[in-house]
């Protein structure tokens, strides 16, 4: 919603601009923002130019301090993740990419969760992250 226009966008923009400082963001996370993007192309839902766009965008805001990528600790965030999904994932339907980047940030000792994906933010917030889908 920050990098494709949605119907997410105006509150998603709102947000970005009411919060000081940087956002952290995975290298992982990145990945799949930068995944999403192009599989948006392959469904031709938009056109390769504004992926371009949009991944220009997400560069900018690395460069700019915007975002700031973080590096996890992925043995450490992979173990939680085992846990978490023998935890939750049965009741809750979670992906193991839901409960890896959940468990990133617990790993991070994040205490916000960004993300619009519902089985994301129910893990989230069953792991007592305080959940956010500006």
């Amino acid at each position: 919603s920050l990098y494709l226009h949605d119907d997410r966008s105006a509150g998603c923009c709102a947000w970005r601009r009411r919060i000081q400082g940087s956002l952290p963001l995975t290298r992982f996370g990145r990945a799949e923002l930068v995944n999403s993007v192009f599989l948006a192309v392959h469904r031709k839902l938009i056109r390769a130019s504004d992926a371009q766009g949009a991944i220009a965008d997400l560069e900018e805001d690395l460069r700019d301090g915007g975002l700031v990528l973080i590096d996890a600790l992925w043995r450490r965030a992979s173990d939680l993740a085992a846990e978490l999904s023998t935890r939750y994932s049965a009741s809750l339907g979670t992906r193991a990419l839901d409960v890896l980047h959940v468990a990133a940030a617990i790993s991070l000792s994040m205490s916000h969760f960004v993300s619009y994906d519902r089985r994301q933010l129910a893990l989230a917030r069953a792991c007592r992250l305080r959940v956010l889908s500006p």
